[in-house]
Order: C-alpha cells, then structure tokens, then sequence
C-alpha cells in the first residue's frame, strides 16, 4: 500500500451512533431573487479598469532588464517563458486599450528589451509563440513595424534566433523534442507567424509544420492525442484544434482550416457540455484551476470570432464569460497584484512551479487581454447589449468518445439538477495517478488531489510481490446505454500505480465496473474475476471531500457518510460487498494530498479490505452510491460532525505504517 504517513495524512476512526438525519432533507423554500442582467458595456469597462490598473502596477516594479530583474512584485520572475508572457501580455492590452505607453514605458521598446532575454536564455515554445505574437500585433511589414524599428541590428538578429521553431522542433523526424502533441500547435503558430512577417521565407516548411500540426484531425480524428498514441485526452486538445486552425486561417491553408472544421464542433459541444455553473470547464487532467477559467474565456472568445463553431447562442456563451471573469477576479490578490495560485490547499502539476508565479498571473492577464479583444468586437457586432448574470445549462447524459480503437477512451458528461459530473476513460503522464481515474470529477464536494497517487473512487489493489495495481489507462471495452444514463467498462490489462507510462500488466484479473445514474446518485458497481488465485493485500479507494465536516449515520445496520462543502455535499454508501469493508475518514492536513485544483481537500472517506485471496470460478462484487447534496441543504446533528483534526489519531496504526 501507498504510505500515506509521508503525506501527513491523518487516520480517524468513526464510531458514530444515532447521528440520524433525514434521507430527504429539505430546500429552503421561498422566492429566488431575480438577478439584474448584466450590461456588456459595464463588464468590458470593469475588465478593462482591472487590466489597466493591474498591468500598470506589474509596468511600474520592473526595474530592470539588463540583467533581468528576479523578481516582479515579489513573485519569481525566473520560470520558463516568463518574460514573454509578460511581452504577449503587454502587446495584446496595448491593442485592446490603444496604449502605447503603459507606466511611463514606451510599450514597443520594453517588448524589444523583454525579447532579448528570453533569445539569450534560450526561450522555446510558448516563449516564442508570445514574441511573434507580440511582434505581429505591432504589424507585419517590419519596415513599420515600431517594436521591429527599435531593435539595433544584433538585437533583430536575437530575435530572428528567437523566433526559429527550429528551437523545439525538429524538422528532419518532424518531431516536437521531448514535448507532448499539442506542442506541435504552437511549432504551427509561430511558423505561420514568422511567414507573414517574412521571418520564414520557405514556403515549403511551413506547409510541412502545419500539415504535421493538423496530422491526427487530417487522419479523421476529433480529439487529439497529447501523447499519441497512449491515448491522453485532457484540456490540451481543445486548445491544440484552436492553435492549430488559427496557424492555417495565418497561412492561407483552408485545407487544413477546413479538416479542423468537424473537430472544433465536436469539441466546443464537449466543453460546453462539461461546464459548470461558475464556468468551470475541463475538471480533470493537467493544467486545472484557474486554467479552466482562463480556458472558458479564450473558448468564448474563439467561437465569437468563428460563429460557425458555437455550441450555444451568444448571449449563453457570455454568460459563460461572465462567470469565469467573476471567479478569476475573485480569487486574485489585489494587495500582491498576483493570482492565487500557490494559497491554502491549491495544488499544481510540478511543471507550475514558484518560479512561474509570475508568469501564470501575467499570462492570466494576456488571456483576459486577448479574450476581451475578441468578445467585446462579436457583442457590438452582433449588438447584444446585456446577459444574464447566471449562466443556465441544459440537462446533458451522454458518452463522447475520444477514440474507439485500439483501446477505447471517452467522457461520460452527466448534468442533471444537483447532479452533474465527467467521468474520463483516458490516461495520464503517470500511470494511475488521481487526476486521470475513472471518477465523478465536477460532483460537487468532490475532486482529486493534483499529481498524487490516490485511488479517487477507483481501487488500488497491492498483491503479493508489492506491485500495487490500477484498472486504469484507457479500457478494453466501453459501452454505454443508449439514453446516456449508465455506462460499462471493462480492463484486462492493468496499469502498475507509478509505474511507467503505457505499461500494462495482466494479473489474471479481470474488473468490470458499471455507472449508472439515478435521480441525485450515481452508484458504481465493479466485480473482480480471476482467471487463477491471486492474493490481495490491500484493496482500497478514497471519497475525496473538498469540505472539512463530515458526519456518519445508520439506516437498518447501513452506513451512509455525508461530507459537506460549501459547493455542495455529497453522501457515499457502501450498499454492499462481498468483502467486508473497513470505512474510515482520513484527515489530510496541508500536506500533498489535500491540495486540490480549486482549493483544498481536508477529509477523504476511504473503504479497503486487507489479505484475501480472488479464486478461479469466484469473483468479488461492491457496490458504491454517491448521493449530491444541494448547497445550503444541512444535515441534523451538524454541530455533531467531526472535522479535520489538529493532532494525529493513531486508531489505525496499521493504515498509517
């Protein structure tokens, strides 16, 4: 098993009698307050004022840039592709406000010094991708061009050096190095740039980067593969389809633009089938958080450009806008000038380091810049003046298939009321990791810790030699019902939990798990075979709670956990097995396992069996209910619920060693 002690996680036993509550507690009842419609006018002059005044304090700490300073308002300015976000940034508000001077700092020049540290410290990818966007926004005949006009000689030369794709991709195996697939997007944005700017004058190497960028939507696929082909769908792929029908509308490629054309549809119906009502989008993978809001502003901003890829009417979409804005503007730290992104209980993939604080708020700042751009021109254009404050989505059970063949991957979209969650079946960059289960991500209440081995609602099962095993990776088999309200998989091949990537291992064992829906629940069904004796060490999984009060109670000897948050609560009940399961509630601090994308994770509910044997012929069935709970619907005897702790509990010795 997993040692869950290094992580500080605190172990709790429950013994709670008589803490009954109501099955059906009630809504408050009474008349909702109506909510004034938002006018487009005043939300373009709020986001404007926050850019300006937010960009203007960034402009006013940079003392220096020969050398580089380290830090910008206190956060490390040192990370990767920091300086040319911040170029991008200051290029795309420029356009937006009609600025040409920001802070006293002539915009075109302090873009042309910014660029010249990321060529000299080996800037790639998204370091170019920003300089030959911000480069092209100031107009691509360089004779006029003021950014290009006030760079010397050898500084044009730096940038020219700056600009080559050749820094990341490889034109000989026509390979991004050491990169996932979506980086193949911004190798065709910067090519195609560099072409309308006369950088690139080898009209052939552009084709040959774009027709690579758009291989996989050109071979008929609607999702792309970020680690083709071991079938990783995530957030990327939606982002790679707009990078990469951008790159062709720049290039002239209507080939490609239009082979893009059926994926862009597909995907934008999928994210705004994913989306939450505060507009958050893509609930599992890399890159969450306030990327998935970001994502939801760029997304608007995308299809108002290009109506024929909407998935809803305008004024829907802005509603959508609205509600990422709010939450973005929310969770920002006017004292610091900086996003959030490092608070209490907020975990980040490893790549989003402290080094890059800086760059994810002034890359916040250049989407918000560029997104408005886009969104205030579709709103005028198309003279919708005012929203809705609320953003209403449409009821949605469905499953989307990524890809069926070889082995099959998708989303099971599920909004229904108070109940509404994705379930993926695709893989991770590291095998069996929380992010990428089969799991409710979005039910409200609930989420997984970022990069951290937990089985969320999918067990980890440790055998005999050590290996601990994880029926993930994709599946051998996915069928889902014709109505979208259950789903079946099926995986022979198992994945050994931190193992390496695209490994598959078969135990002889064989898990089949269906999902199916009902009014307020979802239940999760899974029966175990084995094809010869295999002895089990350790089976369990984990309910993360992203509220800190939980409470037990009992219905004719049946135990329900309810954990509430302010999002909304969730109650788990194991409604049977053939494996007498221990529940116990487990505390995890502020350590590794409590940092979730949007906030923390104080309590998790875990179910595990200990030392048992699966025989030929014989198999092990569970069966699990999550229940979704409505904010502001409370539980009686809340004043009763245990919380996370603030000492260790060593109830359970043999679970923590």
């Amino acid at each position: 098993m997993i040692d869950f002690s290094r992580q500080k996680c605190v172990a709790l036993s429950l013994v709670i009698v008589g803490l009954a509550f109501p099955a059906h507690a009630q809504r408050s009842i009474g008349p909702v307050p109506a909510t004034p419609p938002v006018s487009t006018q005043q939300l373009s002059m709020e986001v404007r004022d926050f850019l300006g005044r937010e960009i203007a304090a960034h402009v006013a700490d940079i003392h220096s840039l020969d050398p580089p300073q380290d830090r910008v308002v206190g956060a490390l300015a040192t990370g990767e592709f920091s300086w040319g976000t911040f170029m991008r940034t200051l290029a795309i508000y420029s356009a937006l406000s009609g600025d040409r001077n920001i802070g006293g700092q002539d915009v075109a020049r302090l873009i042309g010094k910014m660029g010249l540290i990321e060529s000299k410290n080996g800037g790639k990818s998204f370091a170019q991708l920003y300089a030959a966007l911000a480069l092209r926004q100031f107009g691509t005949d360089l004779d006029t061009n003021p950014l290009w006009e006030s760079l010397k000689p050898e500084e044009r030369t730096a940038w020219r050096s700056l600009l080559d794709p050749a820094r990341f991709y490889d034109r000989a195996t026509r390979k991004v190095i050491d990169l996932p697939e979506n980086y193949l997007g911004v190798a065709a944005r910067i090519a195609s740039m560099d072409a309308q700017l006369g950088l690139i004058t080898d009209r052939a190497y552009v084709n040959d980067v774009l027709d690579r960028a758009a291989e996989q939507f050109t071979k008929g696929s609607l999702y792309a593969d970020d680690a083709f082909p071991t079938g990783r769908f995530d957030r990327y792929s939606n982002e790679y389809a707009r990078y990469v029908y951008e790159a062709a509308q720049d290039a002239g490629r209507q080939d490609i633009a239009g082979a893009l054309e059926p994926s862009l549809k597909a995907q934008m119906r999928t994210w705004w089938d994913l989306l939450s009502p505060d507009g958050y989008g893509y609930p599992w993978g890399r890159s969450l958080g306030a990327i998935s809001y970001m994502d939801t502003m760029e997304i608007v901003a995308f299809v108002a450009r290009y109506p024929q890829f909407r998935p809803a009417p305008l004024e829907q979409l802005a509603s959508a806008y609205y509600a990422a804005w709010q939450w973005l503007k929310g969770d920002f730290q006017t004292d610091r000038h900086l996003l959030n992104i490092f608070g209490f209980g907020r975990g980040n993939y490893d790549y989003i380091n402290p080094q890059r604080e800086w760059q994810q708020t002034t890359g916040f700042f250049g989407k918000v810049s560029n997104s408005e751009y886009y969104f205030e021109k579709a709103m005028k254009q198309e003279n919708v003046t005012s929203f809705n404050a609320s953003l209403v989505l449409p009821e949605v059970a469905r499953f989307e298939y990524f890809r069926k063949e070889p082995r099959p991957a998708g989303v099971w979209l599920v909004r229904r009321g108070d109940l509404r969650f994705a379930l993926p079946i695709t893989t991770g960059a590291h095998p069996g990791v929380a992010d990428y289960l089969s799991a409710p991500y979005g039910l409200p209440g609930f989420a997984a810790p970022v990069e951290q081995f937990v089985p969320v609602l999918t067990p980890y099962l440790e055998l005999e030699d050590g290996r601990v095993l994880v029926a993930s990776d994709l599946a051998d088999d996915v069928t889902a019902s014709a109505d979208g309200t259950s789903l079946r998989a099926v995986w022979k091949q198992w994945t050994v939990v931190g193992g390496k990537a695209n490994e598959h291992v078969s135990p002889g064992l064989t898990t089949a798990v269906t999902w199916r829906i009902g009014s307020d629940s979802l239940v999760r069904t899974e029966t175990i075979s084995a094809s010869k004796t295999v002895h089990v060490r350790a089976f369990w999984a984990v309910v993360p709670s992203t509220g800190d009060a939980c409470v037990a109670h009992f219905v004719d000897g049946l135990r329900s956990d309810r954990c509430d948050s302010a999002e909304g609560s969730w109650e788990a009940t194991v409604k049977r097995s053939d494996r007498q399961l221990q529940v116990s509630l487990l505390a995890t601090r502020d350590g590794a396992l409590g940092r979730g994308n949007r906030g923390a994770l104080p309590l998790y509910l875990q179910v595990e069996s200990r030392n048992f044997e699966l025989q030929s012929g014989k198999s092990m069935s569970w069966e699990i209910e999550l229940r979704a709970i409505p904010p502001g619907v409370f539980a009686t005897g809340a004043s009763q619920r245990p919380r996370s702790p603030d000492v260790p509990s060593k109830s359970d010795p043999d679970y923590l060693h």
